[in-house]
C-alpha cells in the first residue's frame, strides 16, 4: 500500500452509510476508494479481495469495516 493514503489519523471527512453499497455484490460498503477518476466502495469481503490490486492506483482508501465488530450495546 505505498501510494494509499491513510485517513486512520485525521477524523474522516466522509462516513459512509446504510445507503452506500458495494460496487461488485451490492451488500452495504464499509470501504471507499478514491481513484484518479472517480470512486469505488466496497463491503469489507470485497475492500480485501481488492485491495492488493488497487493500492498502486488508489489516491485514498476509506475503511470504516472495524464496524462490523463494534460493540452496539
Amino acid at each position: 500500500m505505498s501510494n494509499i493514503t491513510t485517513e486512520a489519523l485525521a477524523a474522516p471527512t466522509y462516513e459512509l452509510t446504510a445507503l452506500d453499497r458495494c460496487d461488485s455484490c451490492g451488500a452495504q460498503a464499509y470501504i471507499r476508494v478514491e481513484l484518479g477518476s472517480g470512486e469505488l466502495l466496497f463491503c469489507a469481503h470485497h475492500g480485501k479481495k481488492y485491495q492488493e490490486k488497487l493500492s498502486s492506483v488508489a489516491r485514498s482508501w476509506h475503511d470504516e469495516s472495524s464496524r462490523l465488530t463494534e460493540d452496539k450495546a
